[in-house]
């Protein structure tokens, strides 16, 4: 069974959450401020923690920063802060998710499943298979379905490998930037943009209905290898 620690001061909301949770078959432990989160944390391991912006004692950024300092465990942000500068400030600050208030229990369970599949220790997932493309991050190299390569260049590589490397995970704008070309660039949006057509043109089946790179506006991309 899994094990989620909510940290949010909402009683109403925590508690139909938690319901919710259980009822999937889930393991819920509750903490109503930033300070007793963050010692649930140190004390339990939880697998997965859910993680309100607008606590009572702490801001919910800073809680994250506590915890990005000690543990890589898998943070989603549940908040009712729907502008972007708060979204993008959170995912700069290690959250893996971001999930604005009010949202459908379906939805928070496939993110909660994502976060878990990446929280799992396991082998570096080196190579990814999906039908229309292989991606082998050993090698450094991608091939279609029938084994042939697909040429990329280095920075497009270099944009794909790091959504690869984070299945699931939103990739925040500024860090991909950050990460493909350098902390000078972190503001040019427009190379992520023009780069990713190219990515999509190249291994998308309808470049123009992305089933393996997702953007969400003003936010970042996410890598998806879709569920059989």
């Amino acid at each position: 069974m899994s094990h989620i620690l909510v940290i949010d001061d909402e009683v109403p909301f925590v508690r139909a959450l938690s319901i919710g949770l259980r009822a999937r078959g889930y393991d819920v432990e509750w903490a109503a401020n930033g300070r007793n989160g963050l010692e649930a944390a140190a004390r339990e391991h939880p697998d997965v923690i859910l993680l309100d912006l607008g606590l009572p004692d702490l801001d919910g950024v800073d809680v994250l920063r506590g915890l990005r300092a000690w543990t890589t465990t898998p943070v989603i942000v549940l908040s009712a802060r729907s502008h972007e500068q708060a979204k993008v400030e959170a995912l700069d600050c290690g959250a893996d998710d971001y999930v604005t208030k009010p949202f459908g229990m379906d939805e928070l369970v496939a993110r909660v499943r994502t976060a878990l599949r990446r929280g799992t220790p396991t082998e570096d997932r080196a190579r990814i298979v999906t039908e229309h493309f292989t991606i082998d991050l050993l090698n450094e190299q991608v091939t279609d379905p029938q084994g042939h390569p697909v040429r990329l260049t280095p920075t497009e590589w270099h944009m794909l490998a790091t959504l690869a490397r984070n299945p699931g995970k939103l990739i925040s704008q500024r860090q991909l930037l950050q990460t493909v070309w350098g902390p000078q660039y972190e503001r040019e949006s427009d190379y992520l943009r023009s780069y990713m057509g190219r990515i999509r043109r190249k291994l998308e089946p309808n470049p123009a209905r992305p089933r393996y790179f997702h953007t969400e506006p003003g936010m970042g991309y996410r890598f998806v290898v879709p569920e059989e």
